[in-house]
């Protein structure tokens, strides 16, 4: 699969500059879902970027580095917990990719979006399974991984009992035995536990 044909369609009609944007952080039961976007030169392309998840954290952190100091711009965005509860998952990771795109302090002629058409308000190209088949989509997806792993890490230092530095929030047999034994903490996504976990009545 050649990784920059999407890229390549738009720069042969003209486009010069081409953003990818990605979340992460859809699925857990804790912690905000984050939003990269970032727009790569296509005339020096890093080594081994490809799909976050199938990479080591080691080598994703090595991987951003070099991502941010090769990128013409790149914005990171969040939406914490108590949004995500308001406003439920799919309109928080639409809202988080469109500031992280509009937080570009260089604008984009177009933006490879991974996933289905949810009719962001950019002008965007939405592509399936775009971290593994868009170089550019794949840079903004080490991006978003490596900021909230990193960020979950921070936050099993004020919260140990939960175990977030393993599981960054995800929903693993012992994060939710966890919950069910001392309640959530305050990154908990209420709309998330709801299953499992009933907040006591005051």
């Amino acid at each position: 699969m050649d990784k920059l044909s999407y890229e390549r369609k738009h720069i042969e009609k003209g486009l010069k500059l081409v953003a990818g944007v990605d979340e992460v952080g859809r699925g857990p039961l804790a912690g905000p879902v984050v939003c990269a976007s970032v727009i790569m030169p296509l005339d020096d392309i890093i080594d081994g970027v490809d799909d976050s998840k199938k990479l080591s954290e080691k080598k994703r952190e090595k991987l951003a580095e070099i991502i941010k100091n090769k990128a013409v711009a790149y914005c990171i965005k969040e939406i914490w917990q108590d949004e995500i509860d308001s406003i439920n998952i799919l309109n928080a990771v639409k809202k988080c990719m469109t500031e992280a795109v509009n937080g570009l302090t260089v604008k984009p002629d177009i933006t490879l979006v991974d996933g289905v058409d949810t009719n962001l308000s950019i002008n965007a190209e939405y592509v399936i399974k775009g971290d593994a088949n868009s170089y550019t989509i794949s840079c903004a997806s080490i991006l978003a991984k490596v900021y909230r792993d990193n960020l979950m890490v921070e936050y099993a230092k004020e919260f140990p009992e939960y175990g977030f530095e393993k599981h960054k929030g995800y929903g693993t047999k012992s994060h939710i035995e966890k919950i069910k034994e001392i309640g959530p903490c305050k990154l908990h996504r209420k709309t998330f536990i709801k299953n499992f976990w009933v907040e006591p009545a005051n």
